[in-house]
């Protein structure tokens, strides 16, 4: 299950406030920011995002 659109429209990265995308499935989605020099990616817990800094990473 996905996160609404409606919710994805206005969650934005709490680094540098680039929008958001949505990547995963299952247990393993999680929010990918699309700023070109942050590029961190948010855990969704439970269907819950978790847009803490200290709880994101970088992607691989």
């Amino acid at each position: 299950m996905s996160l609404p659109s409606f919710l994805l429209e206005i969650l934005v990265c709490p680094q540098c406030h680039a929008p958001l995308t949505e990547a995963g499935e299952g247990e393993e989605r999680e929010l990918r920011c699309t700023g070109e020099t942050c590029g961190l990616v948010y855990p969704v817990r439970d269907g819950i995002p978790v847009l803490l800094v200290d709880e994101a990473r970088r992607p691989s």
